[in-house]
């Protein structure tokens, strides 16, 4: 099975339509998205009437989805994030409204082998850090992978003989090959919100087959991206940081 691995599109239409388009010839078997479909971007109805097409779709939320369907609030939001989160509020559809209200809880399991969460397994709102949190997410995966998402950093930490290392995915094309014994913890990065400075859209394909994780990168339209942020009066800062990647 080939699975596309992919996360935090935030309503960046320009970018989920450049990752579907770079894996149209790459034979995927099962979509698995891992939250955040809204939020900072000027298309959210494009983006959920999009993933809504994708079959066989195993997806969970992730804490703009929550905000914007009211299942959590603004407060821990910074003030960019926390307007965007209501200009969303005002401008999506209520058919996609009750669809983001309907996202799972993370963690799921996909297939029996599989753990996905948008944050942490243990807490779909937290951050993986670093070792020490990774450390800690692995004590409630009981399966061999687990991608998450959040960070926006494409990340790979591994646990092996009771140690933990994780590395940062730099560059393109990137490739982690399974080893028995051997746990992963995976963020494939950000679809549509990059902050690791390469401001290409982020993705990863999962072949369990081969037992190999691939890591890539793809350019999309960003100045279309920022056009359409600006006119809708949303925050510059969204719109300028999509070229910085950060």
């Amino acid at each position: 099975m080939r699975y596309l691995i992919f996360t935090d599109i935030h309503g960046n239409f320009e970018a989920f339509q450049a990752v579907l388009k770079a894996v149209q010839k790459k034979r995927i078997d099962h979509y698995i998205f891992l939250g955040d479909l809204v939020g900072y971007g000027a298309s959210p109805n494009e983006v959920i009437a999009r993933i809504l097409t994708l079959k066989p779709l195993s997806i969970v939320r992730g804490n703009h989805d929550k905000a914007v369907s009211g299942l959590d609030s603004v407060q821990t939001f910074n003030p960019i994030a926390a307007s965007a989160i209501f200009w969303t509020k005002k401008a999506i559809a209520r058919k996609h409204l009750d669809f983001l209200a309907r996202l799972k809880q993370s963690p799921e399991v996909v297939q029996g082998s599989i753990t996905i969460c948008h944050g942490a397994p243990f807490d779909e709102d937290y951050y993986i850090f670093g070792e020490f949190d990774a450390s800690e997410a692995f004590r409630y995966i009981q399966t061999q992978v687990c991608f998450f998402g959040h960070t926006h950093f494409p990340y790979v930490y591994v646990e092996k003989d009771g140690s933990v290392e994780g590395t940062f995915l730099e560059g393109d094309a990137s490739e982690v090959r399974l080893e028995k014994g051997v746990r992963y913890l995976v963020n494939p990065g950000s679809v549509g919100q990059p902050r690791d400075r390469d401001p290409r859209s982020a993705y990863a394909i999962y072949d369990s087959g081969a037992r190999t994780i691939k890591f890539y990168r793809v350019e999309y339209d960003i100045e279309e991206t920022k056009r359409k942020i600006l006119a809708e009066k949303l925050p510059p800062a969204l719109a300028e940081r999509l070229s910085l990647g950060i």
